[in-house]
């Protein structure tokens, strides 16, 4: 990354997007890692655990659009400072008050969907402070905050063994705290942000964490791990996927994210459609989801690389629309793999379905690929490789 990219932007921005995004993944994450916990204090079956964990995806993907449309007609950092005293005034209610029965854990879940929402603020609030051909770095950068995911898997089953689950909710409050005074005293709007949309024009533009929610509850449920096991395994698997997504932008910006789009589909396919088969080896197992989350990760930057190129002007409700379209899919991925292991009694059906439409995907992509490149993609309307 040279010097270029770092005289291009704002780096005190770039830098509190990325720290917001990345305390919002990890308490938006954080009913993952405790699943287990949570469920057998309050006796949930597991497509009650499943659903429970799946909560807040779903719920983040609906308020991305909502935030996306709030930071275009404010401004991202006002949505940002919106939506994170949002998340902290649930989080203390919920430590104060203690979560005591499954439908009190999905209204928590509800209120925790706003931290993922949090995704419609920090791409758009870093993309529009850089030019097209350094957009995969900066979207890569911010977006690595899915890092956090990193942090809940780590500590959360840590901490509530020793302290209750209940008060890693008052824990979190911490760092949430000084994120928000963070952000709040360094995060600038970029002086050249497109006018803000009428609600007619978002009409118009009408796996990553899905899979992480799982892991948990997979490697308790198929190789008998404890809790904090189950969590560092898990750790192991985001932080792969986390690492990749600015590398992800980086190679996106050099090759083009449609080819490497192609790559990572390609490989995360395989190795979802091979842990399919119930491997015996817990560590074969690790292996393959660590090699498909740093296919996902790195496809996350490739992705974000390719909206700025596409919807420069619409920025905050596609990036809105497009996170909102990952975490249907998160949630969908998270409640199914729940359900077939409560209807089979293993995950093999569902992990060969996730595997499925990863080959889908790529076969859509490969037949758009050539109209892309010739039209909003080309050299005269993007000084970005598509």
């Amino acid at each position: 990354m040279n010097t270029s990219f770092w005289k291009a932007g704002h780096t005190p921005t770039l830098f509190s997007a990325f720290l917001y995004f990345d305390l919002s993944f990890m308490v938006w994450y954080v009913l993952g890692p405790m699943g287990v916990q949570i469920a057998a204090d309050l006796g949930l079956t597991t497509q009650q655990r499943a659903f429970m964990v799946a909560t807040p995806i779903l719920s983040g993907a609906v308020l991305r659009l909502v935030l996306g449309m709030l930071a275009d007609r404010t401004s991202p950092k006002t949505a940002g400072l919106f939506g994170q005293v949002v998340v902290i005034a649930a989080l203390f209610i919920a430590w104060l008050h203690g979560i005591h029965s499954y439908e009190q854990a999905l209204l928590l879940g509800l209120f925790l969907g706003m931290a993922g929402a949090s995704f419609a603020v920090a791409l758009p609030l870093a993309s529009q402070w850089y030019p097209p051909q350094h957009q995969g770095k900066a979207m890569g950068i911010a977006g690595a905050g899915n890092s956090g995911t990193v942090l809940a898997a780590l500590f959360a089953p840590v901490l509530a063994t020793m302290f209750g689950w209940s008060n890693v909710f008052g824990l979190a409050l911490i760092p949430l705290v000084l994120t928000l005074i963070i952000f709040a005293s360094l995060a600038k709007n970029a002086p050249n942000r497109p006018a803000p949309k009428s609600f007619a024009d978002y009409m118009k533009a009408g796996g990553f964490l899905g899979l992480a929610s799982t892991l948990p509850g997979y490697f308790h449920d198929q190789y008998a791990f404890d809790p904090v096991k189950a969590g560092y395994y898990t750790a192991a698997c985001v932080f792969a996927g986390s690492l990749l997504r600015p590398l992800g932008g980086a190679l996106a910006d050099r090759i083009g994210g449609i080819r490497s789009l192609l790559v990572m589909y390609t490989v995360a396919a395989a190795c979802l459609f091979v842990v399919g088969f119930n491997l015996p080896s817990s560590t074969a197992a690790l292996a393959l989801f660590v090699v498909a989350m740093l296919s996902l990760g790195a496809g996350n930057g490739a992705v974000f690389q390719l909206v700025p190129q596409r919807f420069n002007k619409e920025i905050g409700v596609m990036t809105g629309l497009v996170g909102m379209a990952g975490g249907i899919g998160g949630f969908l991925l998270t409640a199914g793999l729940g359900a077939v292991k409560q209807a089979t009694g293993d995950y093999q059906m569902g992990l060969w379905l996730f595997a499925s439409l990863g080959a889908l995907a790529w076969f859509g992509l490969y037949g758009v690929k050539r109209r892309w490149r010739t039209t909003w993609g080309s050299a005269a309307m993007t000084a970005a490789r598509v």
